[in-house]
């Protein structure tokens, strides 16, 4: 693995730190008045997501890893595990409902999910940007309220629960950004 200087650290920067493998989810580089300069690096523990903050001096190095990223398919949920199959080789990996947090209801059978492995090792899976869902609940749209900058609350048929504009009726599919759970668009 490359060795890099402390202050080369950048955001997504993944670091083996500590025994442990750390994402960089903010970057601060400070030169005070007196003394040498140094980044001030908030990181996120990919195995079991506790934050650390810590000082990394221009002088200091740290191992940067590769992580290898992979598509494959989800296949269907038992007991808590996510069966996933690697589209080249057609193997199946079993992978914890957890590995998704509170994106997990965009997850679709046949859904294409990009997994991050170190080693053998799953640490994070990503789900596509955009995902296509059915509105099963919603107030009915009102006529003439079309142009207005107002939104109403609407049920989605995987249970969630989000903000969309006057004219989206019940029963109709609309795109929802999975980052921002926010709706985006009609389908």
């Amino acid at each position: 693995m490359p060795k890099i200087n402390g202050n080369e650290i950048r955001i997504g920067n993944v670091l083996e730190h500590n025994g442990g493998l750390w994402s960089a989810v903010k970057v601060d580089h400070v030169k005070p008045g007196k003394g040498g300069a140094f980044a001030q690096v908030e990181m996120r523990n990919l195995r079991n997501g506790s934050k650390l903050n810590e000082r990394f001096r221009s002088a200091d190095k740290v191992e940067k890893v590769r992580l290898e990223q992979k598509d494959q398919q989800f296949l269907y949920e038992n007991d808590g595990m996510l069966v996933f199959m690697d589209m080249e080789t057609y193997d199946q990996i079993e992978l914890p409902a957890e590995l998704l947090g509170d994106r997990r209801p965009f997850l679709q059978d046949g859904m294409t999910v990009q997994i991050e492995y170190h080693e053998a090792e799953a640490l994070h899976a990503t789900l596509p940007q955009k995902v296509t869902c059915k509105i099963v609940e919603t107030e009915p749209v009102v006529k003439g309220q079309t142009a207005a900058n107002s939104f109403k609350p609407a049920v989605l048929d995987n249970g969630l629960k989000v903000m969309v504009p006057p004219f989206v009726g019940q029963d109709e599919l609309i795109i929802v950004d999975t980052i921002s759970m926010e709706y985006t668009e009609r389908a």
